[in-house]
Formats: structure tokens, sequence, C-alpha cells
């Protein structure tokens, strides 16, 4: 925004160089910072002589003059008018981050309020057994494996396509938005694939993360929105080292 703004300036600037021109009525102008009409001549100060100076009226084309000051005011009012608004969205937004608490965790704008998106409770499924995946660390199993979320859909509902969320993680580590898969009544988050090789195990993780942008707005705080619109479905915000298991879910879903 701020790139644009300069942008506007400048292109004023341009304009407003434009507009210091006397025309004549051969087609010429004059470059000057003012100028006066008298009875039978026009008085102006010269720019590029920096001095005042004189030519008869019957040469000078005032109404193609006036004609193209007003035009150049009206689009530096509008210049200013879109930096002023744009400076006042900047000034609100560093206000916003301002308010979002220092705990680990993921917000959400919803108009004007901030709302605190609750982190869900995965669990961890072997097709045998279903257990909350919190209480595994680490996990002994071994085969393939799913981790998912209760019901069909989450209770945290976002306004619209392309939602906004402010995310604070507790470490420096892999963060982004997957899209969820539904199987019977859960949401999948991640597939897995879990080999125990003596003491050793080696995981191969399956989870489809949505593009998205990123940007850093303080320490551990990042804001996040998808590239494209989302389609609707279940989705969720997922904090996870790669090879662990071990995610942290924040979902939501698109209507």
């Amino acid at each position: 925004m701020l790139r644009r703004a300069i942008s506007i300036l400048c292109l004023t600037a341009v304009f407003a160089a434009a507009a210091d021109r006397l025309y004549l009525k051969d087609g010429d102008y004059q470059l000057m910072r003012e100028y006066q009409v008298q009875p039978d001549r026009v008085r102006y100060y010269s720019t590029e002589r920096s001095d005042w100076e004189e030519i008869p009226l019957e040469l000078v084309d005032l109404e193609r003059t006036k004609k193209e000051a007003t035009e150049q005011q009206a689009i530096a009012k509008e210049a200013n008018k879109v930096v002023e608004e744009e400076n006042a969205a900047i000034k609100a937004e560093r206000k916003l981050i301002q308010s979002i608490p220092a705990d680990p965790g993921v917000y959400y704008m919803r108009g004007e309020k901030l709302e605190t998106i609750k982190i869900a409770e995965p669990k961890i499924n072997n097709d045998t057994k279903r257990t909350v995946l919190r209480m595994l660390a680490p996990i002994p199993i071994a085969g393939k494996v799913t981790i998912e979320l209760d019901g069909l859909t989450s209770a945290n509902k976002v306004d619209g396509r392309e939602p906004e969320f402010f995310f604070r993680l507790s470490e420096e580590q892999s963060f982004g938005v997957a899209k969820l898969t539904l199987k019977k009544d859960a949401r999948v988050v991640e597939n897995a694939s879990v080999l125990q090789v003596k003491q050793d195990r080696m995981v191969d993780e399956k989870v489809d993360i949505v593009p998205t942008f990123k940007k850093q707005e303080g320490d551990l705080l990042y804001k996040i929105w998808p590239e494209k619109p989302l389609e609707p479905g279940e989705y969720a915000l997922i904090e996870y080292t790669e090879g662990k298991m071990m995610p942290r879910i924040w979902d939501f879903s698109v209507k």
C-alpha cells in the first residue's frame, strides 16, 4: 500500500508540473508559477528565467490554461484522498496488531471484532484404535495412521472465501493452512505411514497444504491468508515439525 501511495504522489507531482503552463494560441506554452490577467496582457512569473514577464493577452489561450489547471487540481485532490485512506488503513492495522494477545494461537478478524480460534483436539486412528493425539508421545504405532478431528464440520465458520488470520507461534517452526478430507464421522488432517526399524521411526506424512501468503507482523506473529479463494469445505491452520506427527491444529469451515 505504501508503494502505491508513493506512486500516486509522484503521478500527482507530474500532473501538477503540467498544470503550471501558460498556453499560447499557437500551441506553444510558457512554464510559470502563477499569472495575472490584465486588460491587454498577461503577467506571469517564468520558472525558466525566475522573473516576471508579460505577453499580449491576444496570444494567450486562457481557456486551455484554466481547463488543464482545473483537471490537474481534481486529480491531485483524488490522489490525496487515496493516500489519506491508505494511511488510515495502515494505522488501523498497526492498532489491531498491537491488540493481538501474546499467547500462542490463532486469531481471526470478523468485521471489526478479533476472535480467538480454539485449538482443536486431534485424534490418531490406526483403524483399530482411536486415541487422543496429545496423550501419545512418542507414538507407539507402526503402519498406516490418520490424524483426525471429530465431526464432519467445524464450529468455526469464517466469512467469505479469503479469510485472514493472525498466527502467533509457540516457537519458530512450520505452519500453514491444510485442506481436510471427510471420513465417516471425522475430518482427516493428515495421512501417514509409520515404519519402525529397531529404535528408529520413519514417518511418511501427507498433508494437503493450501498455497498461502505469509507476512511477519511481530515476534512469532504472522498474518496468513490464501493465495486464491478457498473452495467451500473444511480447513485447518496447523503448526508442525515434519516427521513428528504432533501438529497443533485450529480448524475452520468455509461455506
